[in-house]
């Protein structure tokens, strides 16, 4: 696999991460939370000699999408959401692109994916972790094979997504890392989408055993 990770500035004071994956053998690709720097995503994607298969949005927040229609238009590739955030992609009081400053966005979905579902590159295999909390269809994306995981806003290095947004809940954020991101390898890699990545047996203090969080 090969993966690149770009920082992308959305204008709230904290990067997107934007994740290129890449098939090394067929050159398939997918692109995780096309935030913006559409050039740049389109640079990386010709110098890998890689095809766009799949734009997946870990949530439907403004500052995982804005650059999405834009890629999709240059370099194809469906768009992928959990169901439940599908809606949230049409109206901008849930996808927060007025709060954010970046006017209304809005945008259709080519596929809609639920949990368990598999998605795959040549012969990566990614299985989608529904993980609600930070929005009611939040997900993360896990590879076995590559022993990682991408997080989104569910769970970053030392803390978790915020909950006092529309559609959230604290509740349901605990017990997505609880009950299922915390069930996986401790060697998982996170890529979360905002700040560092982390191991999972780093973060399992805080959840098991409450432990301070960490920074």
């Amino acid at each position: 696999m090969i993966l690149k990770e770009l920082k992308i500035d959305t204008w709230i004071g904290d990067a997107t991460n934007c994740y290129i994956i890449v098939d090394s053998k067929s050159k398939e690709a997918m692109v995780i939370d096309a935030a913006g720097d559409v050039d740049k995503i389109e640079e990386l994607l010709n110098i890998l000699h890689a095809k766009l298969k799949y734009i997946y949005l870990t949530h439907c927040h403004a500052d995982h999408i804005l650059g999405v229609m834009d890629l999709k238009n240059r370099c194809g590739g469906k768009i992928l959401i959990h169901r439940y955030d599908s809606e949230g992609l049409n109206n901008p009081e849930v996808n927060l692109s007025p709060y954010i400053g970046m006017g209304e966005i809005e945008l259709e979905a080519d596929s809609r994916i639920d949990d368990n579902d598999l998605l795959h590159l040549g012969e990566l295999e990614f299985k989608v972790i529904h993980t609600p909390g930070h929005t009611k269809g939040g997900s993360c994306l896990y590879c076995e094979e590559e022993n990682c995981l991408f997080s989104g806003d569910t769970i970053f290095r030392g803390t978790w997504g915020r909950t006092d947004l529309p559609t959230s809940s604290r509740e349901d954020i605990m017990d997505s890392i609880v009950n299922k991101i915390m069930k996986l390898p401790d060697e998982t890699i996170i890529y979360p989408g905002h700040g560092m990545m982390t191991m999972l047996k780093d973060e399992k203090p805080i959840y098991l055993e409450l432990k301070p969080k960490l920074f």
